[in-house]
């Protein structure tokens, strides 16, 4: 099944009253729907994906690594192997997710064989970075225990070559009045991409332990503390942010 295919499949996970609402999951239900909830979820989604491929262009070097952690089915590696980077480089997608990788290796089959693309099912917090000089947490550190951010952000900076650069899309907090006021914005947008108060509010519940948002400063001092010396946002559509940090 085509990236395209699934862009026909409509999410309506939550469209109907459920008697209890599971923890969020990446699972099949999920994938089968993926690209029309992140579309209709996260506001400047396509913004960002098309913004990461100029930002591939100058920060991806000769002979090195980029890796794709939370890669889910591989958004961001398409966009980047489409942008007919004139670089040798290998790109290693990582998802813990079974479904997603499933589904990813079925998508890029071809680009799967090749070597220019290893897709890895494993937790990104197991990944040894190395050689890299292009690191994506598309919208992934929010999924990951709080405990085990500041490991990961110093694995990624200690993998990092001289210049290269990290890439972090969040959802974010704040700390002020301005919260709520973004949280309203965000729901807005949700409505009128067709999402119901009744879908809204159980996607809600299943992702109120899951997903952990942070405020900007939380990811800046994690950023310096890691060994980051340049580090701001270069993207924001409301309470959703994206990042770029140079080491």
């Amino acid at each position: 099944m085509s990236m395209m295919d699934y862009m026909k499949n409509k999410d309506n996970i939550y469209q109907n009253r459920l008697h209890k609402v599971e923890d969020f999951s990446f699972d099949e239900n999920v994938v089968r729907v993926f690209p029309d909830m992140i579309e209709r979820s996260v506001p400047g989604y396509s913004d960002i994906l098309k913004s990461i491929t100029i930002l591939a262009k100058k920060f991806i070097t000769q002979s090195s690594n980029v890796y794709d952690l939370g890669c889910s089915m591989g958004a961001v590696t398409s966009a980047i192997l489409a942008s007919s980077i004139k670089h040798d480089y290998k790109i290693l997608a990582v998802d813990n997710s079974q479904a997603m990788v499933d589904e990813l290796k079925d998508v890029f089959q071809d680009k799967y064989l090749s070597n220019s693309l290893d897709v890895i099912k494993d937790d990104v917090c197991n990944i040894q970075v190395f050689n890299a000089s292009f690191v994506i947490l598309n919208f992934t550190l929010q999924f990951i225990s709080k405990e085990k951010r500041n490991d990961l952000i110093n694995n990624i900076y200690e993998g990092l070559n001289p210049g290269g650069a990290l890439i972090i899309s969040e959802k974010i907090t704040f700390d002020d009045d301005l919260d709520q006021c973004q949280k309203e914005y965000h729901l807005m947008f949700k409505k009128y991409n067709g999402y119901s108060d009744l879908e809204i509010s159980q996607k809600r519940s299943a992702l109120e332990n899951i997903l952990i948002p942070e405020t900007t400063t939380d990811h800046f001092s994690r950023l310096k503390a890691s060994g980051f010396g340049t580090f701001h946002i270069w993207h924001q559509h409301f309470n959703f942010v994206s990042m770029i940090a140079i080491k």
